[in-house]
């Protein structure tokens, strides 16, 4: 299964102008994308607020991950406050999946965003959750906090950014985009070995772990004959036929 370090901001001094910090709303919006994530069985870490962007980096290295996604919001240099609107995805230059990752990002934000021309990606060697996390990495700015319409824009639409981010994620991925659904009980139903969890709904895909017949699985999702369940704390793919609902 894909595996993201999940990065929104800590950063609790940067002010909202109309309430609320940057800190606060990026991590509404990490909330938000979290069960869609679930749903399409990507796996992450995720950050915490008492953390910094230096301690997530270092956190993000210490892990295998395929993804780091850092989420903020942004602000105009002194003397242009409020004056600056629009969303940037940046990317590592010469990252060729960077770059990938943060164009699906934007085209997404193209199809939600007042502004669509002002939906961009660009490269950088100078933020830190770029330049020094050593997965491919993104990072994006989602709008301007302190221009009035942007703050308005962003508060008012947390789930439908979550659900395109994690729309693009699905893209990058090459996963099917899944929306939350009830979580339910299963067991294995096999004749003989084990049920093999995958990587991706395939036959030829990795498998990420074993579950024996009769063994309790979490059916989080269904695309087609295959199910994304959890077993043991492993989110993976189960095709359909070896599992019994309960």
């Amino acid at each position: 299964m894909p595996n993201i370090y999940l990065s929104p901001s800590t950063q609790e001094k940067n002010f909202y102008v109309n309430g609320g910090t940057e800190e606060e709303w990026m991590n509404r919006l990490a909330d938000a994308l979290v069960p869609y994530l679930t749903a399409c069985g990507i796996r992450y870490t995720r950050n915490t607020p008492d953390m910094t962007a230096a301690s997530s980096i270092r956190q993000s290295n210490q892990g295998d991950y395929d993804l780091h996604l850092a989420l903020h919001s942004n602000a105009a240099p002194e003397g242009l406050y409020g004056q600056r609107r629009g969303i940037i995805v940046f990317y590592y230059p010469g990252s060729f999946q960077g770059q990938r990752c943060a164009q699906l990002i934007a085209d997404g934000f193209k199809n939600i965003y007042p502004l669509p021309n002002d939906v961009r990606t660009a490269p950088s060697t100078t933020i830190g959750e770029i330049r020094k996390v050593q997965a491919t990495s993104v990072f994006l700015e989602l709008g301007f906090h302190d221009n009035l319409d942007d703050a308005v824009w962003i508060k008012s639409n947390i789930d439908a950014s979550a659900r395109s981010i994690a729309l693009s994620l699905t893209e990058f991925f090459e996963l099917p985009f899944l929306t939350p659904a009830a979580y339910r009980k299963a067991v294995v139903d096999v004749n003989w070995g084990n049920l093999n969890i995958r990587d991706t709904p395939s036959t030829s895909s990795p498998v990420v772990i074993q579950a024996p017949d009769g063994a309790s699985l979490t059916v989080i999702n269904q695309y087609r004959d295959w199910y994304v369940v959890r077993y043991e704390g492993v989110v993976g793919w189960a095709y359909g036929d070896f599992i019994t609902l309960v």
